[in-house]
């Protein structure tokens, strides 16, 4: 016969064995709370990354060479000398020509964000001693996308560069024209490429370094136009994206269309580089050219 005793020790046995089930299970479930910015997933292999060895290894994933968008801050930090860096083009101020509703709201929420004016920066600076004028598009703004703005940025930037007769290189990273702003934005195409031409005309020379992803009107406008296109790796480069154009053209697209490999194997782009030999390369280009002038 069973005791009131032992059915209240196998009652308290059978509770403590629930609890630690529950206790197991959830410990399995359980979330990390693992502080914000701590740590990156890598787009291209899922693998988790810290973000101190992110920084070390210049923006790249260690497992598989993924480079990550970069913002313009760290990318002046990675390829000028230190202390070099001078910014010019401030104080302009972002429209509304269109009189675009929310508009407003967005650059204004983008420029706290980002800490910017807008999506492009440019400046003085030197690359291994070799004085340059650099400009970098972030895509954090907007997706570095080019309104008149940008456009008036970018001219400026080459007209510096024709005034102190330097080389100009920039980095372009965008979404492409910036639909807000409609024909606006569009008119920056030709802006833009003429003071291309201008400086090309000075005897001057244009690095053009195209990351991912650069698209767009941003694509068929200056960033095309470069005496040297250099390229990140794997970075999607094009006007339509693929899958726009694959529904027009109705047909299936070669392998590894619109990459920066791919545009080097047609021609279009004369050198992909590894972004942690980027800067020495663009340093022996300006002493190469500076030898030639």
């Amino acid at each position: 016969m069973v005791t009131l005793k032992e059915v209240f020790n196998q009652r308290k046995q059978e509770k403590i064995k629930t609890k630690q089930r529950n206790a197991k299970k959830n410990y399995k479930n359980k979330t990390l709370d693992v502080p914000k910015g701590l740590y990156e997933q890598c787009p291209n292999c899922n693998s988790t990354v810290n973000m101190k060895e992110i920084l070390q290894n210049h923006f790249k994933c260690k497992y598989c060479n993924e480079h990550f968008r970069v913002r313009a801050i760290d990318r002046l930090d990675m390829t000028l000398d230190k202390n070099t860096f001078v910014e010019k083009g401030l104080g302009f101020i972002t429209l509304n020509p269109l009189f675009q509703d929310g508009y407003d709201e967005k650059i204004k929420q983008y420029q706290t964000k980002t800490n910017l004016d807008e999506a492009y920066v440019y400046g003085y600076g030197e690359i291994e001693g070799h004085p340059a004028v650099i400009g970098v598009m972030d895509s954090y703004f907007l997706m570095g996308s080019m309104g008149s703005v940008v456009g008036e940025k970018v001219a400026k930037s080459f007209e510096y560069a024709i005034y102190k007769k330097l080389p100009i290189i920039i980095f372009t990273a965008s979404g492409g024209a910036r639909m807000q702003e409609g024909i606006f934005s569009l008119m920056q195409m030709a802006k833009t490429s003429s003071l291309v031409a201008k400086h090309s005309n000075e005897g001057l020379l244009y690095i053009s370094v195209l990351t991912h992803p650069t698209t767009g009107g941003v694509t068929a406008s200056f960033a095309s136009l470069g005496d040297i296109t250099l390229a990140e790796p794997n970075a999607l480069i094009g006007f339509a994206g693929p899958r726009v154009i694959k529904q027009t053209i109705n047909q299936e697209l070669p392998e590894g269309f619109q990459t920066s490999e791919f545009l080097r194997d047609k021609g279009f782009v004369d050198k992909v580089v590894d972004r942690q030999v980027l800067r020495h390369t663009l340093g022996r280009l300006l002493r190469f050219h500076r030898g030639h002038l």
